[in-house]
C-alpha cells in the first residue's frame, strides 16, 4: 500500500494536537476551497513523494522521542487525510499504540473512511467551514451533507470528545453571527470542543502565489 505525500512538518508544538507532533499532508482533497491553505495538495505535478507504512514510519522514528516524552504524535492531514484512509490504518499497525495519531479532516469524505479509522484516531482535528449549506457551497464549491452525516456518526460512537471542531470566520463568505450559528449546530450534536478563529485570507493567498 502506498499513498502520496507532499510535505512533512516536524517538531510542532500545540498547533494539531497534543505534545510534540509531526505533520504529515497527503496529496488530494474533494473540496476546491477559495482560500486553500496547502495548494500544493491540488497540483498535478510529481513535487511528492510516494510512501509505504513502512518507508513514513522509518522517516518518522527520528521524533520518536519526542513523541513518547510529551505525549505527542503524528498528524495526518493535507489535502484530506481520509482519502487514505487504509494507508493510515496499515500505519497505525507499523507504529504501534505508543504514538497519537491526529486527523486534520473536512470530514466530507464517504462515511465508510470514517468508520475505518475509528479505532485508530486518537484525535479528530475537524475543519466544518460553516454549517449552513450555502456558504459552505460557495466556499467550497462541494455539499456539507456527508460532513454533518459523519459529525453524526462521529457523536453516535461516543467520539465527540475526543473531536475538535474549527469554525473559521471567512471574511466575504460568513459572518460572525453565522459562525455562531454554525457553533451551536454543533453544540446540539454533542460536540464541546470548539475553536472559532478568523482565517488568514492573506496569508492563503501569499502560500497560493508561492
Amino acid at each position: 500500500m502506498k499513498a502520496e505525500v507532499f510535505g512533512v512538518s516536524r517538531l510542532r508544538i500545540g498547533v494539531d494536537g497534543e505534545g510534540v507532533t509531526t505533520l504529515v499532508a497527503f496529496k488530494y482533497c474533494p473540496l476546491k476551497c477559495e482560500y486553500c491553505l496547502n495548494p500544493g495538495a491540488l497540483l498535478k505535478d510529481n513535487q511528492c513523494r510516494v510512501h509505504t507504512p513502512e518507508t513514513l514510519y522509518s522517516e518518522l522514528r527520528k521524533d520518536e522521542l519526542y513523541f513518547l516524552a510529551t505525549g505527542g504524535g503524528v498528524t495526518f492531514g493535507g489535502g484530506e487525510p481520509l482519502l487514505w484512509s487504509g494507508f493510515i490504518r496499515e500505519f497505525r499497525k507499523v507504529c504501534g499504540p505508543d504514538w497519537k495519531i491526529n486527523l486534520e479532516t473536512s470530514l466530507n469524505v464517504p462515511s465508510a473512511a470514517v468508520q475505518e479509522l475509528i479505532p485508530v484516531a486518537d484525535c479528530w482535528i475537524i475543519d466544518i467551514k460553516d454549517m449552513d449549506p450555502g456558504i459552505y457551497f460557495r466556499y467550497t464549491g462541494k455539499d456539507n451533507g456527508k460532513v454533518l452525516d459523519n459529525l453524526r456518526l462521529l457523536a453516535g460512537e461516543g467520539l465527540a470528545g475526543r473531536c475538535v471542531v474549527r469554525i473559521p470566520s471567512i471574511q466575504g463568505y460568513n459572518t460572525p453571527a453565522d459562525v455562531l450559528r454554525s457553533e451551536a449546530v454543533v453544540r446540539e450534536l454533542g460536540f464541546e470542543k470548539i475553536d472559532k478563529f478568523k482565517y488568514d485570507i492573506d496569508y492563503a493567498k501569499r502560500k497560493r502565489n508561492l
